[in-house]
């Protein structure tokens, strides 16, 4: 048998392959609806109390004003060439984001309480895309503290990097961190399932994960045991990555920008799963 001019022998047909391709494009586009329609309700509920924000913003701007100008005039931490307050200032936007997002897991709480998570898992849509779409709404309230810092940075003299595709990495990279810490403290939500226990595991996390990273001193000044902490911390990433992109001329750090992001991306992908999984749970 002879193909024809597009190498396709008698009897055979590009149907069947056509209508796998479309029917997977649908699936991933009424899973993306659905992810943004969940992260859509989230932000509607910003919109209609933006108070949150406002009580939000006083801790990074405390830390900046006060904690960030007493050590850049004591220079008690090295930071090489850059002034204190330059190096802190990406770590208070990352310590931001974890504050935000890692007790986002009480929502979830509450939702069950109000019976709708109930509604929610009657509902035909994937559980992952319930999780992503909070995990993206997070991200979406990490970038409204990213506004207030990059201007009291500015008005500090920090030497911020104001260039488009500088906004856009540091942009995504808040995502990504958004999303990793309110995915983590939804699977933990999932797990304890009350209000009280659920605010004394996060109280009792934050902690660690922001000592045990470089948000406000470098990695060359902890002891090894802690070190090796550090470097499997997100929050690490999460800082080398926006202190790599928020400031003119610095080294991501120890990692290359490239893998400080593919962590953050893959640390993310793993807890969104883990979260699908467990997300019925929190109503058992």
């Amino acid at each position: 048998m002879i193909p024809d001019e597009q190498g396709m022998l008698p009897g055979d047909s590009a149907e069947p392959v056509v209508s796998h391709v479309g029917r997977l494009t649908a699936l991933v586009t009424a899973f993306l609806q659905k992810t943004l329609t969940m992260a859509e309700l989230e932000i509607r509920k910003l919109w209609h109390d933006p108070t949150e924000l406002f009580t939000r913003a006083a801790q990074p701007i405390l830390w900046l004003l006060v904690f960030g100008q007493v050590f850049s005039r004591t220079r008690a931490i090295p930071t090489g060439e850059l002034r204190y307050l330059d190096f802190m200032a990406p770590g208070i936007l990352a310590q931001s984001v974890l504050f935000i997002s890692i007790f986002y897991g009480i929502a979830i709480i509450w939702e069950r309480d109000l019976g709708l998570v109930h509604k929610f898992l009657v509902t035909p849509t994937p559980r992952t895309a319930l999780v992503l779409g909070k995990a993206l709404s997070a991200g979406i309230r990490g970038l409204s503290q990213a506004v207030i810092i990059y201007l009291l940075a500015v008005l500090l003299g920090v030497k911020v990097d104001l260039r488009p595709l500088a906004l856009l990495g540091v942009a995504v990279t808040i995502f990504l961190a958004g999303g990793v810490f309110s995915t983590f403290s939804l699977i933990v939500a999932c797990l304890v399932k009350t209000r009280d226990r659920f605010i004394g595991i996060g109280q009792l996390l934050t902690m660690p994960l922001f000592f045990a990273s470089n948000d406000i001193y470098p990695l060359s000044l902890m002891p090894e045991w802690l070190r090796a902490i550090a470097k499997i911390n997100p929050l690490t990433y999460t800082v080398d990555a926006l202190r790599a992109l928020m400031l003119y001329g610095v080294n991501p750090g120890a990692h290359s920008l490239a893998l400080e992001l593919v962590v953050l991306t893959g640390v993310m992908a793993v807890l969104v799963t883990i979260g699908g999984k467990l997300y019925p749970r929190v109503v058992v």
